[in-house]
């Protein structure tokens, strides 16, 4: 760089600062105000060390030495507010080292802004997708998948009509007095153990749970997605849920005996009410499951026309007789068992 150079950078440099070094010494020769409102221990003849005690001299002499320039920051306090200013080290033709002084304090600070800015908008995205994860996971515990997604794709489910399906129902025996008994935080204990053992279960056997309410469980197989074993299905189901219960009597100081009945049909499925909605199912097979359930001895499922496979061997029916049901008549009952290889 020549001294016409030189000469022009120092004209171009207002409201930056400037200084002339001595290229082997890198002691200070020259520098304009602005320069000396900044760094404070600059003064003629000044080392390089008194002025910037933060950066490595001889790094600098041998990147000049090398490319011909050397680039740094260099950040002290001045009345209450950190500086930054960008240092360019250039040597010249002229025999003497340039530098170039840039207060680039607004722009770290900007970048700082930027980067809490970003990371806030990281954090809030994180906690957006946690609490997407869990009003989905409490959606998906209330209606089956393929309604959630209509749910969220249309904001409304359309009732729709399933037929055939087969509906299990279960409630327990002396619920009340037992409740009563034992108090309401380990009552929920207890349900909240036994219910998620059924879902586990019916799970396991394609039974879809619609609902709890109190001491009444409900699970459905054959919806949303058609089952040719639906009645299978809630046939197996039900014998888990009374074989966990006889295991689980075994080995806990409360004793619980559930009555179940099962009934296949048509049932119309949606989502009920505005504010607070639930999916819920009516129709037949609802009812008729119910009726059933009444009939029932404690741990006994009893059954109304239900098409079991004959090569399902894990399941026994056995014929009742007929039976007065309200709102159905007369019917055949049916009670199902489990082979040995289920029930011992």
């Amino acid at each position: 760089m020549s001294i016409e150079a030189i000469n022009e950078q120092l004209l171009r440099a207002i409201g930056a600062g400037v200084a002339i070094l001595d290229p082997d010494e890198l002691s200070f020769r020259f520098y304009n105000q602005t320069f000396s409102d900044w760094f404070e221990t600059a003064a003629p003849g000044a080392a390089f060390a008194a002025v910037f005690p933060d950066l490595d001299r001889t790094a600098v002499i041998a990147a000049l030495d090398g490319s011909g320039r050397f680039v740094a920051e260099s950040s002290f306090r001045r009345k209450r507010r950190t500086l930054v200013i960008a240092l360019t080290f250039t040597r010249t033709d002229a025999g003497v080292v340039l530098l170039e002084c840039q207060n680039i304090t607004r722009m770290r600070e900007l970048e700082t802004m930027i980067e809490s800015y970003s990371s806030m908008v990281e954090r809030n995205t994180r906690e957006l997708q946690r609490e997407k994860e869990r009003v989905e996971k409490l959606l998906l515990n209330i209606m089956p998948r393929s309604v959630y997604e209509e749910y969220k794709t249309f904001g409304t489910v359309t009732p729709q009509s399933y037929e055939p399906v087969s509906v299990l129902t279960l409630d327990f025996v002396d619920f009340d007095e037992t409740a009563r008994e034992v108090g309401p935080a380990v009552m929920v204990s207890e349900m909240n153990d036994i219910y998620a053992a059924f879902d586990r279960i019916g799970e396991q056997f394609g039974c879809e749970r619609i609902k709890t309410v109190g001491d009444s469980y409900v699970a459905i197989s054959g919806l949303p997605e058609p089952m040719d074993d639906h009645a299978e299905s809630v046939a197996n189901a039900a014998l888990r849920f009374v074989r966990y219960l006889q295991r689980r009597n075994d080995s806990h100081p409360h004793s619980w005996k559930c009555r179940i009945g099962l009934a296949s049909g048509s049932v119309i499925g949606s989502v009920v009410g505005i504010q607070k909605y639930v999916y819920d199912v009516f129709g037949p097979a609802v009812n008729l499951a119910s009726r059933l359930r009444d009939h029932a001895e404690p741990m006994q499922i009893i059954a109304c026309d239900l098409a079991i496979a004959s090569s399902d061997r894990d399941l026994l029916i056995e014929d009742l007789g007929d039976a007065e049901l309200m709102g159905f008549g007369r019917r055949r009952l049916q009670r199902v068992e489990g082979a040995p290889s289920i029930t011992r």
